[in-house]
């Protein structure tokens, strides 16, 4: 009777074990700035990852455009509410930077992780953008795009174009508009992101400088220097074109993206992030071509730039949430699940063996013009004035660039006074930048 009673507290405490809820999973705030079917897409990926393991839960939580997701961050860091992953968009890098006590560089979490991270894996057009001066990964590599040609294969048949051949210069460009304007279309091209297409990557892309000092990458006392002939040339070129809507301006940001899924527009200018929700909306054939460019411009074409974001890391959260974030980025930088989110939304492979797998795969053999964001890219090894910017406030100076081009658009202004305007208010955006940052 005795032994059966000593045995019996041994026995509650083994039942209580048995009954006990498993350890509850870190979770893991990711704010983003994706929606539609980039959202849905992004949303798997933290499914997927938290169906790998149990310590750890990645929680994604949209907070509205870019602008709207860094601000609401930025608020949260000032209250100790901030989440551990933020996606910050490429021009807020140097405003990121500068805010050393915030983040915490990835290439330290991984360290400090002991997660394996090798800068070499991934695409070089992509870790330049978000390096320091020592070639150290500051942010995590995500969603990384570069403008590319779409257009309405069925509005060029019955325009009488060639429907497999898209235009490749701004010459042949605005003749098919003109055709597909006297074919009935409500409007020939447009364009989403006018700065980021028409000056950023219409620079690159013709080897001319936006900015000194290798376009901000070499130092916080860069000058915007992107009223150039070629750049009046091109704008007035646009602004001429908008008065017959063979170019119609249709806004910032991607506003322009459901004129050309509703078919309205036959040929659009837009981030190849934006193909999966083309081809989730669009009711006809989907062609795919580069970015035109001027042929007379000797070193055109030359290649194009990223856009898209990054995830950064926020300083001053729970420990154990940084060993989860170091775990989610390992996931993210496997072949297999880049591949997918490269097929399925359009943005470019981050990593060598994405790349490699996906055309393994046989997919840019079945899906006919998706590697041309890639070729784009990788068209010819970058120049100074091909690798990128890094700008201070360049999200205000993007605000900047975009209202001096309405004022072009709309015939307010001449293409020189407009670009001249812009050059100046973005000039005394990046001193106050310095100012502010001495020490960077």
């Amino acid at each position: 009777m005795f032994k059966s009673m000593v045995r019996i507290p041994a026995l509650v405490a083994l039942v209580a074990a048995w009954v006990a809820p498993a350890q509850a999973a870190v979770e893991i705030q990711w704010w983003h700035a994706m929606s539609g079917q980039l959202g849905r897409q992004l949303e798997k990926l933290a499914t997927d990852f938290n169906a790998t393991q149990t310590g750890y839960r990645v929680v994604p939580v949209y907070k509205g455009n870019y602008t709207e997701t860094v601000n609401a961050a930025i608020f949260a860091f000032r209250s100790r509410s901030q989440p551990a992953i933020v996606q910050v968009n490429e021009v807020a890098t140097a405003t990121m930077m500068a805010a050393k006590g915030a983040i915490y560089p990835v290439h330290e979490l991984m360290r400090d992780q002991a997660e394996a991270f090798s800068p070499a894996a991934y695409l070089p057009a992509v870790t330049s953008y978000y390096t320091d001066m020592a070639g150290n990964m500051l942010s995590f590599p995500f969603n990384a795009s570069t403008p590319i040609l779409y257009y309405n294969k069925d509005l060029f048949r019955a325009a009488g174009l060639d429907s497999e051949t898209p235009p490749r210069t701004w010459s042949e460009l605005g003749g098919a508009a003109k055709r597909l304007r006297a074919a009935g279309a409500a409007c020939g091209f447009t364009t989403s992101w006018p700065s980021w297409i028409n000056v950023e990557n219409f620079s690159a892309f013709h080897d001319l400088p936006v900015a000194t000092r290798g376009n901000g990458m070499a130092g916080l006392d860069a000058v915007l220097t992107f009223n150039n002939a070629a750049m009046v040339r091109h704008i007035a070129q646009l602004a001429q074109w908008q008065k017959t809507k063979v170019f119609d301006y249709s806004g910032r940001s991607t506003l322009a993206e459901p004129r050309f899924q509703n078919g309205e527009c036959g040929i659009f200018i837009g981030s190849s992030g934006t193909r999966a929700d083309i081809l989730a909306n669009a009711k006809f054939e989907v062609g795919y071509g580069m970015l035109p460019y001027w042929p007379d411009i000797a070193a055109a074409p030359q290649n194009s730039i990223i856009g898209g974001a990054t995830l950064w890391v926020l300083r001053d959260r729970p420990r154990e949430e940084y060993k989860g974030a170091a775990k989610f980025f390992a996931f993210l930088s496997q072949p297999d699940v880049q591949a997918a989110w490269h097929q399925n939304t359009g943005y470019l492979p981050i990593t060598r063996a994405a790349f490699d797998l996906t055309r393994a795969q046989g997919f840019y053999d079945s899906h006919p013009g998706t590697a041309k964001s890639i070729e784009q890219m990788t068209l010819k090894l970058p120049t100074e004035n091909s690798r990128g910017l890094r700008l201070g406030s360049f999200t205000l100076i993007r605000d900047v660039i975009e209202d001096e081009l309405e004022q072009a658009f709309s015939g307010r202004k001449s293409a020189q006074a407009a670009l001249d305007a812009a050059v100046e208010r973005g000039n005394k955006l990046l001193r106050q930048f310095e100012r502010a940052n001495p020490d960077q």
